[in-house]
């Protein structure tokens, strides 16, 4: 699945790439010349939930976000693997629930038909990026499920912020 890795680190790195770039044309515009674009906060805010929705994807894929995990540090390690199996079904659950949802306001949208304030662009349209981002994240956890099914990964690979802090700071100290 490269492809697919790759395919979300290009969209998470041309939405910030393109954001930054409007953003900065917008102040150039407004402080230089005394004009602007009335659709560039919205175009903003489109490409940051596209950007949100393939990130949340991107970090289930390299385990950058937090998990609560002290009392699973606290069993055996023939136990991890057992409840980081049931995390994952327990995270499929709730995707799916949110997945559902996303799926049922969307269509709702579809009905209505109403647009963007400022962009001639059909609100359901951009809104397809929710469910979008919930299939591709339910995807991830399905891979690392099969992982753990197969005894490729033991446990959970989660961001453990305290032993990031005390990393960077023994490095603080150590310079």
């Amino acid at each position: 699945m490269k492809i697919l890795d790759r395919l979300e680190e290009w969209i998470i790195s041309l939405m910030l790439l393109a954001m930054t770039a409007l953003a900065f044309m917008q102040v150039v515009r407004r402080y230089v010349f005394n004009t602007g674009f009335s659709w560039t906060l919205e175009l903003i805010t489109v490409l940051f939930a596209v950007m949100i929705f393939v990130g949340i994807s991107y970090g289930v894929r390299v385990g950058s976000h937090i998990g609560v995990d002290a009392l699973v540090r606290l069993l055996p390690d023939s136990k991890h693997r057992i409840v980081s199996m049931l995390v994952v079904l327990l995270s499929l659950v709730y995707v799916g629930l949110v997945l559902y949802g996303a799926t049922i306001y969307v269509s709702k949208m579809y009905e209505v038909g109403i647009e963007l304030d400022d962009l001639p662009i059909e609100r359901w349209k951009v809104l397809l990026i929710m469910p979008i981002g919930y299939v591709m994240v339910a995807f991830r956890f399905l891979q690392i499920f099969y992982k753990l099914v197969t005894g490729k990964i033991t446990s959970l690979h989660l961001a453990d912020e305290a032993a990031d802090a005390m990393k960077l700071k023994t490095q603080e100290t150590a310079e």
